[in-house]
């Protein structure tokens, strides 16, 4: 019996599954904070303890993994496999490989080894993978560096679009009431004193606040959420044209809170107008941790059977998405 080691480090928590052929999962671990930018340290021991609890867990040892994948959040250009390569390799596997969580969050999202992933959660990324295996990502690296939106830019949009209503700049906007109440103020007025006075930061959670109010027409709600979506497909746009896949049949897989809890169905219709004929719209139902399993398998040479996507997609169920948007 052969056995496969999958992780997916974030920034917030790793996660290790082990599973044998059938895809059935044998052990897991889960440990903190695996992003080494954030901490090398922190990502090393995250990482080494998640993987030493699913194989005590499993009762195996290291050798007895056929292949191990571990996508790493922050694995984006040289300098930051500088530091990961030695990391992983001290762990002590005979084959493995190390890709980008937007990797593992493609590969999860599809029955194909191939297509693209759009991000949205925090912060926003692409990521594109040839038929012939060739990859290129595009964006990840914030707002000065070509990239819009995702959480944290969200709201701050919603906190200026509020401001700007305010002062006769905008409409008007239910947002208005829904900031004023998420943040405690009686009016705008005071809200943008006390801000401007003590430096305050802009919480994320009032992009939460986008959905409702596009849920009741609000203009300008639907119209950040449009400008997203069409920012995402630009993004998909460029890495199938520059991977030349306009003729493929592929897949594009949406990742992260704010495409596959509420605002996916804002998002679609503007990214979708920039898609090539042959994409498909696929919301990932998995833990991303799964499309680390999936490479993994790849890559020790085993053909995937439609029984191994079913015992994953089974056991690795994200709860609290929704597809009922999604066109078949």
């Amino acid at each position: 019996m052969n056995y496969y080691l999958g992780i997916d480090a974030g920034g917030s928590k790793t996660i290790a599954v082990i599973t044998d052929e059938s895809g059935t999962i044998i052990s897991s671990g889960m440990s903190g904070c695996g992003n080494h930018q954030v901490n090398v340290e922190l990502a090393r021991t995250s990482i080494t303890e998640s993987v030493d609890q699913a194989l005590q867990g499993a009762r195996l040892s290291r050798s007895d993994i056929a292949f191990a994948s571990f996508g790493l959040a922050g694995a984006d250009r040289e300098a930051d496999y500088v530091v990961l390569r030695p990391m992983i390799k001290a762990l002590g596997f005979a084959n493995y490989e190390i890709v980008c969580d937007t990797v593992i969050g493609l590969r999860a999202g599809t029955r194909q080894p191939y297509g693209v992933v759009l991000i949205c959660g925090t912060g926003t990324n692409c990521l594109g993978i040839s038929p012939e295996g060739q990859e290129l990502q595009c964006g990840g690296f914030g707002y000065a560096f070509g990239d819009f939106g995702g959480g944290s830019e969200l709201a701050v949009e919603v906190f200026r679009s509020v401001i700007r209503s305010w002062e006769g700049r905008e409409e008007r906007t239910l947002l208005t009431e829904a900031v004023l109440g998420t943040l405690g103020y009686d009016s705008v007025e005071s809200l943008f004193h006390d801000y401007l006075d003590h430096g305050r930061h802009i919480p994320v959670d009032l992009t939460k606040l986008l959905f409702p109010a596009a849920d009741q027409g609000d203009r300008v709600a639907l119209r950040i959420l449009q400008q997203q979506g069409l920012e995402l497909g630009l993004s998909a746009r460029a890495v199938i044209e520059k991977l030349g896949m306009e003729e493929a049949t592929l897949d594009v897989v949406l990742v992260g809170s704010v495409l596959t809890r509420n605002g996916g169905k804002y998002m679609a219709p503007a990214i979708t107008g920039q898609l090539t004929k042959g994409c498909t719209i696929r919301v990932l139902r998995i833990e991303p941790v799964g499309g680390a399993i999936l490479r993994a398998m790849e890559k020790s040479g085993l053909t995937i059977a439609d029984k191994v996507y079913e015992a994953l997609e089974q056991q690795l169920s994200i709860e609290g998405v929704n597809t009922a948007w999604v066109k078949a």
